[in-house]
């Protein structure tokens, strides 16, 4: 709560925070600077936990342990995509439901659609963070076949495969200017459409 409050200040104003040290009180004015509207969690144990609530980024330690930085970057990117882009916002607008029901009716478009939305911007993300972008592609070649396959995840996630070759996709969109803005920012604040066959590129 504290967090959320402190995020809801003008973020240009300087804070005045107030304190008491060995009995004296003492008071300190910190002066803002940019950061990331998201706030980032390692969650430790053994769980593939990979998620974003629209304030949050949570990624599992196995994560940290078994990829190297690019492609935990990759993965980070992917997730902080979701929070840019207003996917918990808008699924919740379209009174989706999610767990066991999240790959059944339609449901499912609009789980792809933002699965691969966040893929296509993680991209850029990467690249504007001065990451090769490749390293989704490595990423998700190593991780796919091991935890993208279980049956209710395939249902509410594009394959693997077809996420890969999309995501090669948006690399040779990327062209040389930095940072990159893809057009896909600009449809953040829109309702989901569902059309998620719009955006997959088809694995040969």
């Amino acid at each position: 709560r504290v967090a959320a409050q402190l995020a809801a200040l003008p973020p240009a104003e300087p804070l005045e925070v107030r304190g008491r040290r060995a009995d004296t009180p003492y008071t300190r004015t910190v002066h803002p600077v940019p950061a990331c509207r998201s706030r980032f969690e390692v969650e430790i144990g053994t769980a593939w936990t990979a998620k974003a609530d629209g304030e949050m980024v949570q990624i599992g330690s196995p994560f940290l342990e078994s990829y190297p930085e690019d492609q935990l970057a990759a993965a980070v990117a992917h997730e902080l995509a979701h929070n840019i882009l207003h996917h918990r916002e808008r699924l919740e607008a379209k009174n989706v439901d999610y767990g066991m029901l999240s790959g059944f009716g339609r449901n499912a478009r609009y789980f792809r659609q933002t699965e691969l939305e966040a893929d296509i911007l993680s991209v850029s993300l990467l690249a504007n963070a001065g990451y090769d972008p490749q390293g989704a592609v490595r990423f998700w070649q190593d991780f796919g076949p091991k935890h993208a396959g279980a049956f209710l995840r395939s249902r509410s996630h594009p394959a693997w495969k077809d996420r890969v070759a999309t995501i090669h996709h948006a690399i040779a969109a990327l062209g040389p200017e930095r940072p990159h803005r893809p057009a896909l920012l600009e449809t953040r604040d829109r309702p989901l459409s569902g059309d998620w066959q719009a955006l997959l590129v088809k694995a040969r």
